[in-house]
This record gives C-alpha cells, structure tokens and sequence, in this order.
C-alpha cells in the first residue's frame, strides 16, 4: 500500500516526475516478492521534514534520511512491516546518480525491504550487500545504497570515495 503524508503533499505536488501511486504499488510488490517477504507494506512517502521526524522519534537522530524501515514486532495478522521515504532526498540521490527518480524510489523499496525481512548491513558481514546486489541485478537496478558508500566511483578519470 502507498501512503502520501498529508503534511508533505504540498513537496509531493511539486515533483512532476513522481510515479503514479499504481506505478509504486506494481514496484512495491515486485520488490517485496524478489525478497521474498510475506505479509502487507505499507510505504508512507514524504519530505526531508516528515522523515526527520520520524527519524528523530524511531532512532534519536535528528537528520533527514531517504528510507526507514519498520518491521512488524510480531509478523502476524499479514503484516511485514513499514517503510518511510523522504522523495527529496530521493530525487537528489536520483539527479546525482543520473537516474530517475521513479527507479531511485525502487531502489530505496529494495532496500527497505530487505531490512523488513531481518537484514542489517551494519551487522551481517555484508551478507545484506550481497543480497541487494543480486536482487538489483535480478530486478534490473542501478547501483544500491550499501554500494553507492562502499565502493569508490570513477569520475572524470579519478577515483573517489563517497
């Protein structure tokens, strides 16, 4: 399910390239399935602010992210879990890997559905890098977050850390 906040509509409305809510439903479940979680998502797409409040309640940091993951306590009654994601910091990430902002929120669903499923890339040894990689390929996606901070970029013939 696609939830719009009522408190970020007015950043929503101004992003013209922003897929239909169809659109992120159909990437939603696609998503969802190549991880192969079970149970209902709902994503809750936002602002800088929505998500750093949300941010700030959940993990007692006060900064803007792109996607907050929140499983079920208990996956019962058909629910995995939660996702948040700010659509401005999706589609500055999206302009700065040269993509559009539609695959940026796939790959953001990606990520986020990984974490419903129980992996942490602060923790495992990069056994969720993994994954997410295989499963881009599979899905035919760009470069994902973990690798987008683990593994130097060329530009312009240099090589560089981010």
């Amino acid at each position: 399910m696609i939830v719009r906040d009522p408190e970020a509509e007015a950043v929503l409305a101004q992003m013209p390239d922003l897929p239909t809510d169809a659109t992120l439903r159909r990437a939603a479940k696609s998503a969802q399935a190549a991880v192969e979680l079970s149970g209902e998502v709902t994503v809750l797409l936002t602002d800088d602010a929505g998500i750093r409040r949300l941010n700030r309640q959940f993990r007692r940091k006060n900064k803007a992210t792109d996607v907050l993951s929140f499983p079920a306590a208990e996956p019962a009654f058909g629910v995995a879990g939660d996702l948040a994601i700010s659509v401005e910091t999706a589609a500055r990430q999206a302009a700065a890997e040269g993509h559009r902002l539609g695959i940026e929120l796939r790959v953001l669903m990606l990520h986020g559905m990984l974490h419903l499923a129980g992996m942490d890339h602060e923790a495992d040894g990069g056994q969720m890098a993994a994954r997410e990689a295989a499963l881009r390929q599979q899905l035919r996606l760009p470069l994902g977050l973990i690798e987008r901070v683990t593994q130097p970029r060329r530009s312009a013939g240099r090589t560089s850390a981010r």
